[in-house]
């Protein structure tokens, strides 16, 4: 682990990241938007390598939401190509490196040769331990609760679920992710400070990181910085700094 980061004490569990400037970053440079995606995949690479260097166990990707579908024809186009081009040249060395992926969203929305190639790289990588690599793509947080409020309705009205048992820990069952330590860590590349509907359920106590680097340039000395920012936070979950002291006595 990097000394900077040791001497700070453990990493967060889960970082969640919505990968934001990609295009404010191409049209600094004068170029089309979907330069800026693909410079992307390279910081993409950058934070999934520091991860895994420092422990995380799960690194959740905000990709493409179920709101990017209005974007520009040629812009949506050419995001597909490159989740296609990303599937087909980066799950070998995700595998590799003993890595799982999983896919996060409403895939149905996908082309079919998409669909299979998630369905490929998921299987692949399943069994895979040293991180578990999330990639949200057509994805909301509202998409999320609502999905997960249908599926607890029907349950309800089948039989199988009292509805004296909905609370807060059977709904996030329904919800995308309960099998995953929920995000200690949300980072917004860009400048922008809002989450944009990402995972509006989990993110509940999740420590926020706003970053004004755009997404290309987001890499390893930018991703350490939010990690020993994260670091030196005092998390309370609702407690006070008297019972977190007599916590840490107890342990």
């Amino acid at each position: 682990m990097d000394d900077t980061l040791a001497a700070c004490g453990q990493p967060p569990r889960h970082v969640a990241i919505i990968m934001d400037g990609n295009n404010r970053w191409a049209k600094k440079r004068f170029m089309p938007g979907v330069a800026g995606h693909k410079a992307g995949v390279d910081a993409v690479r950058a934070v999934v390598e520091l991860s895994v260097k420092q422990g995380v166990e799960v690194l959740t990707l905000f990709a493409f939401s179920s709101e990017n579908w209005r974007r520009p024809e040629d812009e949506v186009s050419a995001l597909m190509q490159l989740f296609v081009m990303a599937l087909q040249r980066e799950v070998k060395k995700l595998h590799r490196n003993n890595i799982r992926l999983r896919i996060m969203g409403d895939v149905s929305g996908f082309s079919p040769q998409l669909q299979k190639l998630i369905r490929e790289a998921e299987e692949q990588t399943a069994d895979n331990s040293a991180m578990t690599l999330v990639v949200a793509a057509n994805y909301g947080g509202q998409w999320d609760i609502a999905q997960a409020a249908r599926r607890i309705a029907a349950d309800v009205q089948k039989g199988s679920l009292a509805l004296d048992d909905v609370n807060e820990q059977t709904f996030h069952q329904y919800t995308w992710l309960s099998d995953l330590p929920a995000p200690d860590l949300m980072i917004r590349t860009g400048g922008e400070q809002r989450i944009s509907n990402f995972m509006l359920w989990q993110t509940a106590y999740s420590e926020f990181y706003f970053s004004d680097a755009f997404w290309p340039d987001f890499k390893e000395e930018e991703y350490t910085r939010a990690l020993v920012d994260f670091a030196k936070r005092t998390r309370r979950f609702g407690r006070t700094d008297d019972q977190l002291q007599e916590d840490m006595k107890s342990v």
